[in-house]
């Protein structure tokens, strides 16, 4: 039996500081999973076939020697956070030990199959993105940027613009490109899975806001027949080549966008604030045809009251719409946010269709 040593008031104190100290240094979760990210640990154990011990695994990272130790430590948190497991390793054939066993190896957890670099569906590139000092400075300008007349806390650490500085930054527009294709990817698995038929019946489509074209290259194999136009600024775009119904256009879509029977918005209006949004929506209009004759505007984006409602996805959307207040001027939106810009903009009506996860296909009606 535990006898409490100290009292009620005590033990609540207690547990305040210790919820704090969590919170203090929940980004050591975030860190010590880019270490094993840029360290290949998840692909060197995949690629081992089985368990792997810590003496294989540090000599297939090639580490010191002296730094085996704190190798364990850094596992034991990975261990901790849900990308390993420990796992029995069988003794090998016509050996005998305790248990038929012969210690203990690191194998990967489920979520980290999306941490393997050749995965299809890896998102590594979009974690080593968000975790670049680039985008982490930011977060340490919040409270200034609070006092200040600057639209967002990027713009008080970098003296510009995320996009502006994209456009002057190769390394910046390069690493940010590379994880918007590797979402893109994971996005468009599930869409020409399960809803395929959005494209169908089109005869054009401008992916706006495409980047270096990952959507749009699945959209043009899916449906040969279809042209697919990837629609972004021109440092994006240049030098990106097409194919028989696959090209590059580049430009500003607050100015003109190239008409279409569709246009596609995969997670660019969440990056703008309504205001900014409404006249990308109506910039959008006047390049489609009518309802009646099937222009529609195709939007992937979260919906922040997409009815998941579990803590973990909650927390994932909050997250979101803090990451678009300090990079951009941009907000995570409800169905009725959606449904006000939508209206303002000038558009009649609107189809949600929620596929993915936190995020939900939206079809928008002239």
């Amino acid at each position: 039996m535990v006898v409490p040593i100290v009292g009620e008031h005590e033990t609540e104190i207690l547990h305040a500081q210790t919820h704090i100290w969590n919170h203090i240094f929940s980004f050591i979760n975030s860190m010590s999973l880019k270490s094993a990210i840029q360290l290949d640990i998840p692909d060197i154990i995949h690629k081992h076939g089985k368990p792997m011990t810590l003496d294989e695994l540090a000599n297939a990272l090639s580490i010191n020697n002296s730094k085996i130790t704190h190798l364990r430590r850094l596992m034991r948190i990975l261990i901790h956070s849900g990308f390993f497991l420990k796992s029995a390793i069988p003794l090998e054939e016509g050996s005998s030990g305790p248990g038929g066993e012969g210690g203990e190896g690191y194998v990967l957890a489920p979520p980290a199959r999306l941490l393997l670099k050749d995965d299809p569906l890896t998102v590594t590139p979009f974690l080593l993105a968000m975790l670049d000092p680039i985008l982490v400075k930011p977060w340490h300008h919040v409270s200034e940027w609070f006092s200040s007349d600057e639209p967002t806390p990027f713009e008080v650490a970098h003296g510009r613009t995320f996009w502006d500085y994209a456009g002057h930054e190769p390394r910046l527009n390069h690493f940010f490109n590379e994880a918007m294709a590797s979402d893109a990817k994971l996005v468009m698995s599930v869409v020409m899975k399960y809803s395929k038929g959005v494209f169908e019946g089109l005869n054009s489509i401008v992916d706006v806001g495409g980047g270096t074209g990952t959507v749009a290259k699945s959209i043009a194999k899916a449906f040969p027949n279809l042209q697919c136009t990837v629609f972004d600024l021109p440092h994006v775009v240049e030098g990106l080549e097409g194919s028989d119904n696959l090209s590059y256009v580049g430009g500003d879509f607050f100015v003109s966008i190239p008409p279409a029977d569709a246009l596609l918005l995969k997670w660019i209006l969440h990056d703008w604030s309504d205001e900014e949004s409404v006249k990308i929506l109506k910039k959008c209009k006047e390049a489609i045809p009518s309802k009646e004759k099937g222009g529609k505007v195709i939007i992937i984006d979260m919906m922040v009251d997409n009815k998941i409602g579990d803590d973990e996805s909650i927390q994932t959307q909050i997250f979101f719409d803090m990451l678009m207040m300090v990079l951009v001027t941009g907000r995570e939106r409800s169905e009725r946010g959606w449904a006000k810009i939508f209206s303002e903009a000038g558009f009649s009506d609107y189809k949600v269709t929620p596929i993915l996860g936190l995020r939900s296909l939206i079809e928008v009606y002239p």
